[in-house]
C-alpha cells in the first residue's frame, strides 16, 4: 500500500508521543521521521522528500503555527497535518486558514489519523501519476510508425530493434526532417524501460540560461524569479528515457555538466550542494555537422565520444526511393479525414513529381506538401497543379549538397549522389522538361535518359509528352 512513497514526517517535542506514532505509522507501513523542534523539523525537510508532516501546535523554540507559515512557503504544496492537546475552535480555524489540511485534538483515536495519513499518501501517488502522464505525453513513437519499405529504411528498423533493449546511450545524427525523433521514440517503446517516463526536451527551444534548471531543477532562491524548488526533467525520467533533442545547440558550460551526468548519473540542482542520483537512458540527436562544431570549439569532443556510443544515421527522403509515395498516401490519408475530403488517390504525374523532388526538408516537407494539396485539391485525386512547383525549396538544394561529402562515404557514391541532386534540381528547375533539361545540361536526350536510369531517377507522363513534342517537332 505504501510502496514508493516517501516517508511522513512527525514534529513533536514530546518523546512519547513520537514514540507512540511511529508505532502506529510503522504498523502500516509508513516509513516515518522525528523531529523534536521546527529547527530540525526545517533541516530534514532540506534534506529529504516527505508526501506529508505531522506537528503539534505548541513547541519549544518556533510554534507549530509558525513552523506552518515557514513550510507553506517554502514547500506550498506539501500536506500539513496539525495536532494539539489545547483545541479551541478558533485555534482550529486559524490552523486551516494557514494551510494546515486538517486539525486533530488529542487524544485522538489512532483510525483518526490513519484516514488523514492514508488521504495524503493517496494524494501523492495522484500527483505522481498525474506528473508521469505529463511527462509522457503523446507517448513515445513506435517502430510501426517509421513507414517505408526501403532497403535503408529496412536496415534502421533492424538496428532500432538490436540496440533498443539495451541500456547503451544513443547520438542520431541525420538532416532536418528525417525522423530522428522518431527513432528516439521507437527505441525506447522497444526498451526495457517502456514502461517508465520518456522525456523530451528541445534543446534548442529552451533559452539558454533557463536549459539547466530544465535538465536538473533549481532550488528556491538560486536566480531571480525561483520562488520554490523544481525537480529537473532527469529526475522526471528516472527508470526510464530522456531524449534530448537539437543537443548541438547547447551551451559548453552546459555540455561540461552533461558529461558529468552520462558518467555516473550524478547531478546537482541549481543552487543546490546537495548531489543526486538517476537512472536514465539518455537519447541525444542533432541536425548540426557535429565533427566541423568540434573543430569550431563549440562541442566538446569528450562528450562527443561519450554520447556516441551507438549512432544512428536516418537516410533523407531523396534516399529513399518509392518510400516517398508511401509516406504521401498515408500523409493523404490523415489529411482527407481531417479536411473532410473524399480524395482517393495521387496521380501518376503527380507522383512523379514527388519522386523528382530534392526534399531537402525531408520527411516533415513532404507532410507539408500533402496538406496543402489536400486543401487545395477540387477532385477526387492529388493532380500535379495542386502541388508546389518547388522553386524556393529546389534552391535549398545547393545547402544540401556538401552534407554527402561529410558523411563516411567513398568518392565514387559522393560523386554519384552529387549527379544525382544535380539532375534531379535542373528537372525541378525546368518542369521537368527533358529536353530543356538536357539541353541545360548540354547533353543530348538519350545521354540524360541513360544517366537518369542508371541513377534510378523515374521518367514521368510529363516527360513522355515532352518526348512526344520533340518527335512532333522532328516530323515537321
Amino acid at each position: 500500500m505504501t510502496a514508493n512513497i516517501p516517508p511522513l514526517l512527525v514534529v513533536d517535542d514530546e518523546k512519547n508521543m513520537r514514540l507512540s506514532l511511529a508505532a502506529v505509522m510503522e504498523g502500516e507501513g509508513y516509513e516515518y521521521r522525528a523531529a523534536d523542534s521546527a529547527e530540525d523539523a526545517l533541516k530534514l525537510l532540506e534534506q529529504e522528500q516527505f508526501f506529508m508532516v505531522i506537528t503539534d501546535a505548541r513547541l519549544g523554540g518556533m510554534s507549530g503555527y509558525e513552523f506552518l507559515g515557514h513550510v507553506r512557503t517554502r514547500w506550498p504544496n506539501l500536506p500539513i497535518l496539525m495536532i494539539t492537546a489545547y483545541a479551541t475552535p478558533k485555534l482550529a480555524v486559524e490552523a486551516i486558514k494557514a494551510g494546515a489540511i486538517d486539525y486533530l485534538a488529542k487524544p485522538f483515536a489512532p483510525e483518526e489519523l490513519l484516514h488523514a495519513v492514508s488521504r495524503c499518501a493517496e494524494r501523492y501517488r495522484l500527483l505522481m501519476e498525474n506528473a508521469a502522464l505529463r511527462a509522457r505525453a503523446g507517448e513515445a513513437y513506435r517502430i510501426e510508425q517509421l513507414i517505408g519499405e526501403s532497403d535503408k529504411v529496412r536496415e534502421l528498423k533492424d538496428f532500432i530493434r538490436t540496440v533498443a533493449p539495451t541500456h547503451a546511450t544513443v547520438l542520431i545524427l541525420g538532416e532536418s526532417g528525417t525522423g530522428k525523433e522518431l527513432v528516439a521514440g521507437a527505441l525506447h517503446s522497444l526498451s526495457q524501460r517502456s514502461e517508465k517516463n520518456y522525456v523530451r526536451i528541445n534543446c534548442a527551444a529552451i533559452p539558454e540560461n533557463l536549459l539547466e534548471s530544465e535538465l536538473f531543477g533549481h532550488e528556491k532562491g538560486a536566480f531571480t524569479g525561483a520562488l520554490r524548488q523544481k525537480h529537473g526533467r532527469v529526475e522526471e525520467a528516472d527508470g526510464g528515457t530522456i531524449f534530448l533533442d537539437e543537443i548541438g545547440d547547447m551551451s559548453r558550460s552546459l555540455q561540461a555538466k552533461l558529461l558529468r551526468f552520462l558518467e555516473d548519473g550524478t547531478f546537482t540542482r541549481v543552487g543546490g550542494n546537495q548531489e543526486l542520483r538517476v537512472n536514465v537512458r539518455l537519447i541525444a540527436a542533432t541536425n548540426r555537422d557535429v565533427i566541423e562544431a568540434i573543430r569550431q570549439n563549440q562541442f566538446r569532443e569528450d562528450l562527443f565520444h561519450r554520447l556516441n556510443v551507438v549512432q544512428f544515421l536516418p537516410p533523407p527522403l531523396r534516399e529513399r526511393g518509392n518510400d516517398i509515395i508511401l509516406l504521401a498516401e498515408h500523409f493523404l490519408k490523415h489529411f482527407d479525414r481531417a479536411c473532410n475530403k473524399h480524395i482517393k488517390s495521387i496521380s501518376k504525374i503527380a507522383q512523379q513529381q514527388l519522386l523528382q523532388h530534392h526534399w531537402p526538408g525531408n520527411v516533415r516537407e513532404l507532410r507539408n506538401v500533402i496538406e496543402r494539396a489536400v486543401i487545395l485539391e477540387k477532385s477526387d485525386e492529388i493532380q500535379a497543379a495542386s502541388l508546389p512547383e518547388f522553386h524556393l525549396e529546389s534552391r535549398l538544394r545547393k545547402v544540401a549538397i556538401p552534407t554527402h561529402l561529410a558523411c563516411d562515404r567513398s568518392l565514387d557514391e559522393s560523386l554519384t549522389n552529387f549527379e544525382r541532386d544535380l539532375i534531379t534540381s535542373i528537372l525541378n528547375l525546368n518542369h521537368f522538361s527533358l529536353n530543356k533539361t538536357a539541353e541545360h545540361l548540354k547533353l543530348s536526350r538519350h545521354a540524360l535518359r541513360y544517366r537518369m536510369q542508371r541513377l534510378n531517377i523515374g521518367s514521368d507522363t510529363t516527360m513522355d509528352e515532352d518526348a512526344g513534342q520533340q518527335d512532333g517537332k522532328d516530323m515537321g
